[in-house]
This record gives structure tokens, sequence and C-alpha cells, in this order.
């Protein structure tokens, strides 16, 4: 499990912007979702007005080919994420560009109501999804990690995490099944949160003893 520093982040969001497919890229590192969950996003789970993406569904793939929508991974996996303001105001411009591609497709376009889709309206297929544009933009952004789509979600965790939000609101980002499994997957993050946590406790502890 690899994650992205802040400063690789920002750079990867920047890198980002340049491709067609941007904004979900943008929108799986800041809502921390899993691809399947995402990917499986209609335009009636989001609330542009109040900026606020809910996880209904999730997108299964058949083996002999196809897709359906499914239930999600947990009980716990449907969700309502609260979006960055940044995000949103990419989410309308997504939106109106998408309706300009359906309106010339016509009656070739699928009618699945998807938020992320291809140009026929059907759900992306993850490995397209990475080669054509997940992994030209960590090119364009200079980052040489071996990163997978899912490291993401991974990243946004950490991130919060390292931000000192508490695990508890990251769990319920995430739609883990309990706090204890985030801390659990996320316990590399801890030792510098715990360092962080002494700092403090000096600041408020000795600051006013040495004052006096």
């Amino acid at each position: 499990m690899q994650s992205l520093t802040p400063t690789e982040a920002s750079a990867f969001l920047t890198a980002a912007e340049e491709d067609s497919q941007g904004t979900v890229l943008a929108f799986a590192l800041a809502t921390g979702m899993r691809p399947e969950e995402y990917l499986a996003l209609q335009w009636k789970d989001i609330c542009l007005e109040k900026g606020i993406a809910t996880v209904r569904r999730s997108i299964a793939r058949r083996k002999g080919g196809g897709w359906y929508f499914g239930e999600p991974k947990t009980a716990r996996s449907k969700r309502s994420v609260p979006l960055p303001t940044s995000l949103v105001t990419a989410l309308k411009e997504h939106k109106r560009k998408q309706n300009e591609v359906r309106l010339k497709a016509g009656v070739k376009y699928g009618q699945h109501d998807l938020v992320f889709a291809t140009s026929e309206g059907t759900p992306w297929v993850s490995r397209n999804l990475i080669l054509r544009h997940f992994r030209p933009t960590l090119k364009r952004a200079g980052i040489t990690k071996k990163l997978r789509l899912y490291d993401l979600r991974h990243s946004c965790a950490s991130l919060l995490l390292s931000a000192n939000v508490h695990p508890k609101v990251v769990s319920e980002r995430l739609g883990h099944a309990s706090v204890t499994l985030t801390l659990d997957v996320y316990s590399h993050v801890l030792p510098s949160m715990q360092h962080e946590a002494s700092e403090k406790l000096e600041t408020m502890l000795y600051s006013q003893k040495r004052a006096s």
C-alpha cells in the first residue's frame, strides 16, 4: 500500500486538470471512495447544491463480460461524503461537458445516468481508466511511485489522518466497518501523529511553567 504525500497530491491534481477524465481522478483522491463505488455513481446521487455524494451501489463485472449494479461492500459502505468546494465546481463543468457528449451521441449514448462514463455512456472499465488516464496523469505529475488506482483511496485516508482529522471521521468517509479497522490499516500514519501529540502536550503542559 502506497499513498501520495501532500506535495505529490497537489501535483497530481494539477496534472489531472489536463486530462479529459481528470475529474474522476480528483474525485477518487478527495473522497476516498473505492473505484467500484465512484464508477457506479449516478447524477441523482450527487447534490451539487449541498456538495454531497451518496454511495448507494457499486459496479460489478461478470466473468463472461458485461456489468451490473451491485450492493456496496458492507452496510457501512452506504454513506454520504461531503465534497470539497473546488471539486463541486469541477463536477459542474464535468456535467456540462458530459451533456454535450450525450447530445452529440444521441440515442447511442447509454441511458445509465452515470457521473463518470465513457463517451458511449457506459461505465469505465478500471483497466482502461488506469492505462489511458491514471498512469499518464502520474507521469505528468512527475510521480514515479508504482501506485494503483486504489491507492488514491489510501492517499485520502493517510492525508486526512496526517492532518489530525479524527479517525472516526476518516473511517466514516471511507465506509469502513469500524474505526478499529481504519486504525489497523493506517497504522503507519500513527507514529507521526503521536509525535505531533507529544509536541502539543509540551506546549500545553510546560509552556506556562517555563514562562513563570
